[in-house]
């Protein structure tokens, strides 16, 4: 019996390699905005953070870390204010 490969993807946070379903996934849509992705499917280019407290931590925003990290894996410059955006649609999701 042949099992079922699992794929896997990298965490833009932690880097480790995690199965896709236990990551979330964020997208630069084609208008240029970031969106969390909840069925994993939506156009554009995506990239994935694990569901630790620690990549998730509100206070990890703050640091200006995940703006330099989402830049560079959704290869565009991100504004103040999509940043903002997506930070408050993020800790909407969490439940902060």
């Amino acid at each position: 019996m042949k099992t079922k490969k699992i794929p896997l993807r990298k965490c833009i946070v932690c880097q480790e390699m995690l199965p896709k379903k236990e990551l979330i996934r964020v997208v630069r849509t084609p208008e240029e905005k970031i969106v969390i992705d909840p069925t994993g499917k939506a156009a554009g280019r995506g990239t994935y953070v694990c569901k630790r407290e620690t990549c998730m931590k509100p206070d990890t925003f703050a640091s200006g870390k995940w703006k330099k990290v989402l830049e560079r894996s959704l290869n565009m410059t991100i504004t103040q204010e999509q940043y903002e955006a997506f930070r408050n649609q993020w800790l909407e999701m969490i439940g902060k």
